[in-house]
């Protein structure tokens, strides 16, 4: 109860997700280790001091015209805040439904759950059966002095022209890009403009995956980039 006092001028929304969402633990072969709570799974120095690694997904969505929806988080969020990120990054949570292994389903169902909460994305808009995961990668990123990211985290393709409602508890904007809008988007960032950031993760798989994925996608032949045997340790 410490931590809640501790920690009382966070959101309210963030605090109670902080406490009782309990990500899944894994080692860094994805084989699941046990669960804790999403805010000591984001704590440094949780991180640093126990070696805590958890389960996490990033959802690429595209429209129609190959557009890659994009967000802000929302200024409130704990870690990141207003940074630029792809559609939806989260976590799985220690449930039945979201442990499933068998081709991520329980990934591709905790992705279909947030799509819903953080850019009121109908559930029938993305089908479970309709994200394609493409790869998975392990990275380390702190956010400030206290908070950050240990993550093993499955990257999840789909293609849907979907309804959008962003929750602005989560999400301050979105925006969809092409191929050339998110090149100006990454000079900005790199150059400082507009006080432009993007998150490391996002960054991590612009400068490893995306644009050699994203033909792929238009072309629709993305089941065959898909490797989820490799780990990418990017950390």
């Amino acid at each position: 109860m410490a931590d809640v006092v501790a920690d009382a001028n966070m959101d309210a929304v963030q605090r109670r997700l902080m406490f009782e969402d309990e990500c899944i633990l894994v080692d860094e072969n994805d084989k699941v280790v046990g669960h804790e709570s999403k805010y000591n799974c984001h704590l440094m120095e949780k991180i640093e001091s126990l070696n805590l690694l958890h389960r996490a997904f990033s959802v690429f969505l595209f429209n129609s015209k190959y557009e890659l929806l994009l967000q802000q988080r929302s200024a409130t969020k704990v870690t990141f805040p207003l940074v630029w990120t792809n559609t939806c990054c989260s976590h799985p949570l220690y449930r039945e439904s979201e442990l499933i292994e068998e081709n991520g389903l329980g990934v591709r169902n905790a992705a279909q759950r947030k799509l819903l909460d953080e850019l009121g994305i109908p559930a029938e808009d993305v089908p479970v059966d309709q994200f394609t995961p493409l790869g998975r990668m392990l990275y380390k990123a702190p956010s400030d002095g206290k908070w950050g990211e240990h993550e093993l985290d499955y990257l999840l393709f789909i293609v849907r022209d979907v309804k959008v409602n962003p929750n602005p508890d989560e999400v301050a904007d979105i925006k969809y890009v092409n191929q050339e809008q998110l090149k100006e988007l990454l000079r900005k960032a790199d150059a400082g403009e507009e006080g432009l950031k993007l998150s490391p993760w996002f960054r991590l798989v612009v400068d490893n995956f995306l644009f050699k994925w994203w033909d792929p996608v238009e072309k629709g032949t993305i089941q065959e980039a898909a490797d989820m045997k490799t780990i990418h340790k990017l950390t």
